[in-house]
């Protein structure tokens, strides 16, 4: 083995968090082989460092210690220092981030772990300052003494790693010695009455204090109760959806969402934008936009993706990971604005006026250095009336206000972007463009195509049936976890149903069939986070509640319930019902902790709705009825309109006979035809889409 002692390693990689460090003196290494190695040839610990590209705290701890000299020399001759990029690698992010979690309360980025050269943690915590400050130790005293206790007490070290090791096996990969109940139709209501307990009632979002995020899967639960009649839970989705898009958490010039709010009121953010909180919002505001019927919230949606498409997407298709929270080296400095600088951008005194009294823009502001955060703080209405305008004339005149802004904006020093091409986040964001296709404009189907050929062409191994993690610049890293197959499924299934492309549903089949091949343990009743044929850490993690991504787990199971209907044969129905049976007593004890989980649980309980469409293309009104009609638990099955035409479908997925979804269900006297089915029992064919949808609240009679 060449020694890795005495250099830096991370300028050979291609993320971009790790070749931030490439500079550092600390002789930084990437997670690999050879770094393991030196840990257990030279017999001293492993310092851990984890975090990513837009972590503010990071960029701090860099700053302050990993640029230090001292602390780099102590480093160096004391521990071998492994950065990771959690976003590459999630897994080990999950193993350790656990830990922190168990023993100290809490977590964050950046994750600081001193392992024993197995790899066993013994010390965790988040971010070090170089000096003792408050309560938190100083970096290199700690250093210090970690060194001293390694030599003198290192038998208490091993013994605390193996005590830590075990609590992470307990926490991650064990499973329920005796499997529970699937969680039935109670699931989803106490789930929302537990949404509904939590909520700011007076500030939106959930929680009594800061910081507040955005908690997608919250909001989903409470859409789809709203849907069923709960006034309370349509009342504190709104709450949310409003609190949200009003607030300094989206970019009221730019479109997108930053990260979380750093206070209870939605003012201050954490600037980052990533991809995936981009995603998950986009649908719940185009799914809130179908519920409510209320236009705002399909131009947050549509504002948010035009951001993605702008600024997070590769040229030739995929999208990029994450914009960084800071620029000119300080946090927010490209969001926020002055009146005098809102002033010297606007030509009309007027339109500034406006647009400051619009956005809360104050002399001495609301952010650092007398600037502000954009917030909405007057209504139109309001605003109207104070000037003395139609309110037409002031949305008008805002409008333009934005665009002159963003125009001054874009002058300004950009933050970094992290141009990682992850296959599970471009999943999420693919289903988001596929959603954007059915409500808001078909072509953003396109771009949702383009970012799925292009993930395809390049992470996706067709001869050995297998998804890789990472693109970079022509390079691909890692083995794909259970997010990248679930998430990319799903937003190839979203797409084959706003567009009707076979190709799509046939890769959401492979995709699905590799998933159960290499994260299905039917020993133990569940998914995996990892593959069967990946690295072995020191646990095999699960990720089954909800995080700042959808659980993995709970949107597998979603995505092979849906795609059972056309491939019956892979038995997918099976491993869903025996991991909700494996994890059904924790979701129903906790069901905030796994809203994907009751989701899947929802569905499968009911059924699915299914809506079989017999056309070549979907007419105009079907489609506007779509667009306008929320149906979160339905699958549109599009189909050729001829039997014939059926058959090199058939071919394509590689089956020989049509499955029941699309079988006996061709178009009748040559005009396209709906079926609505439901619980095994089907409508007759129609050609009314909005009577076939009005059918499933019926009283159906089998056809």
């Amino acid at each position: 083995m060449t020694s890795s002692a005495g250099r830096n390693r991370l300028a050979e990689e291609e993320s971009p968090y790790l070749r931030q460090h490439a500079d550092n003196p600390v002789d930084w290494q990437p997670w690999d082989e050879q770094a393991l190695a030196e840990a257990r040839e030279r017999d001293v610990p492993i310092f851990l460092s984890i975090g990513y590209s837009a972590c503010h705290w990071c960029h701090v701890m860099e700053e302050e210690s990993f640029e230090d000299e001292e602390v780099a020399a102590f480093l160096n001759e004391n521990f071998v220092p492994i950065k990771v990029d959690r976003e590459e690698r999630p897994d080990i992010d999950s193993v350790y981030m656990t830990v922190c979690q168990l023993v100290t309360g809490g977590g964050g980025w950046p994750l600081s772990v001193w392992l024993t050269p197995e790899g066993k943690p013994f010390y965790v915590g988040t971010y070090f300052p170089k000096e003792p400050r408050r309560n938190a130790p100083g970096f290199l005293d700690l250093l210090r003494d970690i060194a001293n206790s390694w030599e003198e007490d290192r038998e208490e070290l091993e013994q605390r790693a193996e005590q830590w090791t075990s609590a992470a096996r307990n926490e991650l990969e064990d499973v329920p010695d005796q499997p529970g109940e699937v969680p039935d139709e109670t699931a989803l209501d106490d789930a929302a009455r537990a949404a509904v307990r939590s909520a700011d009632r007076e500030y939106g979002g959930f929680g009594s204090g800061g910081p507040k995020f955005p908690q997608t899967g919250r909001v989903d639960v409470l859409l789809r109760a709203a849907a069923r009649g709960s006034d309370a839970a349509a009342r504190v989705a709104r709450e949310t959806l409003d609190a949200m898009a009003d607030g300094g958490i989206y970019d009221h010039v730019g479109g997108g969402f930053h990260r979380y709010a750093t206070d209870r009121k939605w003012v201050v953010p954490h600037f980052e934008k990533m991809l995936y909180d981009n995603a998950e919002l986009a649908r719940r505001y185009l799914e809130a936009s179908q519920l409510f019927d209320e236009p705002r919230y399909a131009q947050v949606a549509q504002e948010t993706l035009a951001f993605v498409e702008r600024e997070l997407t590769h040229p030739e298709g995929g999208f990029y990971s994450t914009l960084d929270a800071r620029s000119g080296g300080e946090e927010g400095a490209f969001y926020v604005w002055t009146p005098s600088q809102v002033r010297d951008a606007l030509d009309d005194e007027e339109t500034a006026d406006l647009f400051c009294d619009r956005y809360g823009v104050v002399s001495g502001g609301n952010f650092e250095g007398g600037r502000t955060v954009l917030t909405v703080s007057a209504s139109v209405a309001d605003l109207a009336d104070s000037y003395d305008l139609d309110p037409d004339e002031v949305r008008t005149r805002l409008a333009e206000a934005r665009a002159r802004l963003h125009e001054i904006r874009e002058k300004r020093e950009r933050p970094a972007r992290d141009e990682k091409v992850l296959a599970g986040w471009n999943g999420l964001m693919i289903s988001a463009f596929a959603a954007g296709g059915r409500v808001l404009d078909g072509a953003l189907t396109d771009t949702a195509a383009d970012a799925l050929a292009f993930v395809r062409d390049r992470l996706w191994d067709e001869e050995a049936s297998r998804l890789a993690h990472r693109y970079k610049d022509g390079d691909v890293k890692g083995d794909g976890y259970l997010e990248d197959y679930a998430f990319l499924a799903r937003g190839a299934f979203d797409l084959y149903q706003v567009t009707g492309d076979v190709d799509h549903l046939a890769f959401a089949l492979e995709l699905a069939r590799a998933l159960v091949d290499e994260f299905w343990d039917a020993s133990a009743g569940t998914l995996y986070f990892t593959p069967e044929s990946g690295e072995r850490l020191v646990t095999r993690p699960q990720e089954l509640t909800d995080q700042s991504t959808p659980s993995s787990a709970g949107v597998a199971l979603a995505v092979l319930a849906a795609l059972d209907h056309f491939a019956p044969d892979a038995a997918f129905d099976e491993v869903v019902d025996r991991v909700l049976e494996t994890h059904g007593n924790r979701v129903r004890s906790s069901p905030l902790e796994y809203t994907s989980f009751v989701l899947a649980a929802d569905r499968w309980h009911r059924g699915a709705l299914e809506l079989t469409i017999a056309a070549d293309e979907l007419p105009d009104d079907w489609a506007a009825t779509l667009a306008t009609t929320y149906l979160p638990d339905a699958i549109v099955a599009r189909r050729p309109p001829t039997d014939g035409g059926l058959e090199a479908w058939l071919d394509r997925l590689g089956v020989d006979d049509a499955p029941t979804i699309w079988a006996d269900r061709a178009a009748r006297e040559g005009e396209p035809t709906v079926y609505a089915c439901k619980s095994f029992t089907c409508s007759p064919p129609q050609h009314d889409l909005v009577a076939a949808i009005e059918w499933f609240d019926g009283s159906p009679d089998e056809d």
